[in-house]
């Protein structure tokens, strides 16, 4: 599990009713059940209407991927590729059959195999390239319902904070009560506003991070699985899977043909003078 996100949905919790608690504020103050029933109530209710079940039936498999941590780094994949490499060389891809049997991850799983089983080079690419853009459309579908739940949200609290006022309004014969009763109706704001910002919306956030990292991670295998196919060497192959590692670079180099004008330039320079 990916404790960051557990860690940053508390620690935004712990914030939110640290402050109000600091403030003076009474913890029985936060808890209201009406306000609880109708700002997450109601935005369940707009978010089964936006969606269909098909779709909504994959709310569990998102939460999974947004708690999720990828078991293989980057390093490891590029290992394993040029392991599987090496065996390629020295025994043939049919060498490859029994290694790709163990493999946990399904997307290199099915690549080798296809592999072994000889299949056309361009074949394989679209096949490939075709599942992972089909699991990037489907996170961002995931992710969409977390953020139409976080737009929903804060409109449910100020139906609920105008309907808590209503009663209020409707109800002044005792003046003295209608600070407190003022304070519990907009408790439906902070609710909505509150599981916008601090869950649903960062959950979207999240969901899309750990899309673009898994598609990050399987095109290095595509790469990888490509190399194999054409016979490469298992230290070329090492060689391009090593250029999809994201390292961080204090100072960012130019290009090399902006590199070469300036250098040029400043040789024109030096020969005017």
């Amino acid at each position: 599990m990916d404790l960051t996100t557990l860690i940053g949905i508390a620690a935004g919790i712990a914030a939110l009713v640290g402050g109000f608690l600091w403030e003076g504020g009474e913890m029985h103050g936060l808890v209201e059940k009406t306000a609880i029933l109708i700002v997450f109530g109601g935005t369940f209710a707009a978010v089964a209407v936006s969606f269909p079940a098909s779709r909504l039936r994959g709310i569990p498999s998102a939460l999974r991927l947004a708690f999720s941590k990828d078991e293989d780094s980057q390093q490891q994949i590029i290992e394993r590729m040029t392991e599987m490499a090496t065996i390629a060389r020295r025994g043939g891809v049919l060498a490859l059959e029994t290694h790709a049997g163990k493999l946990d991850d399904r997307f290199l799983r099915e690549g080798i195999l296809m592999v072994v089983d000889g299949t056309d080079p361009d074949l394989t690419k679209d096949i490939l390239e075709l599942e992972i853009e089909a699991m990037e459309r489907s996170h961002e579908q995931q992710a969409k319902i977390f953020e139409s739940a976080g737009g929903f949200a804060p409109t449910m609290g100020i139906i609920g904070t105008v309907m808590g006022l209503i009663k209020v309004l409707g109800d002044l014969h005792d003046p003295g009560s209608l600070g407190s009763s003022i304070a519990v109706a907009f408790t439906a704001t902070l609710y909505g506003v509150a599981s916008a910002n601090v869950v649903y919306l960062p959950l979207a956030s999240k969901i899309r991070s750990r899309s673009q990292e898994q598609v990050h991670r399987m095109e290095m295998m595509l790469e990888g699985i490509m190399g194999l196919q054409a016979g490469e060497n298992p230290q070329l192959i090492r060689k391009k899977l090593q250029s999809f590692v994201v390292q961080d670079e204090p100072i960012r180099r130019k290009p090399k043909a902006a590199r070469d004008a300036a250098e040029g330039k400043a040789d024109g320079n030096a020969a005017e003078v």
